[in-house]
């Protein structure tokens, strides 16, 4: 990378646009800037997850080898027409999903986000990238996306929920249920 980022600020957005990867400007809110910046924010609650103490180390290795996907991600829509996510690399996450599922008791009812702080992390940061997969499907319905990105972020998203039930369970606070009687608060 060497000096590319020696400069923080450059003023050149000050107009409401921003550089693409390939060169290109684009306004910030563009539906581009839009996916690219929240798969950015969903690698950030990812880091969130990851900066709690206990996080067993199989866990904490694969939520660090998707952060780096994301990253990859986030540059294949970035830069119009390329491509870093592949289809292996679904079905790696769809391999870690049910090795962690696996060994989980079947769900019975819904859960609510909490289960203690790394679980409750890993909520908000499945959330944030079903977010992600929504603003990948707007773009895709105006520009090209590969089908790829949009599948990774829905098994990213599974595999979160799933981790979060790990976490609740390892931290020692369990699973937080959802009671389906309506009471008052």
């Amino acid at each position: 990378m060497g000096n590319r980022l020696s400069k923080i600020y450059t003023r050149t957005g000050d107009d409401g646009s921003t550089g693409l990867g390939d060169g290109s400007r684009t306004g910030k809110d563009s539906a581009r800037v839009a996916a690219y910046g929240t798969v950015d924010e969903a690698n950030s609650c990812i880091g969130l997850v990851l900066a709690c103490d206990h996080i067993d180390d199989d866990v904490r290795t694969l939520l660090t080898g998707v952060q780096h996907q994301m990253f990859d991600l986030g540059g294949e829509l970035c830069i119009p027409g390329h491509a870093a996510i592949g289809g292996e690399d679904v079905e790696r996450l769809e391999t870690h999903l049910d090795r962690f599922n696996d060994a989980l008791p079947p769900l019975k009812d819904f859960i609510l986000p909490g289960g203690g702080e790394a679980a409750a992390r890993c909520h908000v940061a499945r959330t944030v990238v079903r977010r992600a997969e929504r603003e990948a499907v707007a773009l895709a319905r105006v520009e090209d996306v590969r089908p790829e990105a949009i599948r990774y972020l829905n098994r990213l998203s599974d595999l979160l929920f799933v981790l979060a039930r790990v976490l609740a369970r390892a931290d020692g606070h369990g699973e937080v249920l959802w009671k389906h009687e309506r009471r008052r608060v």
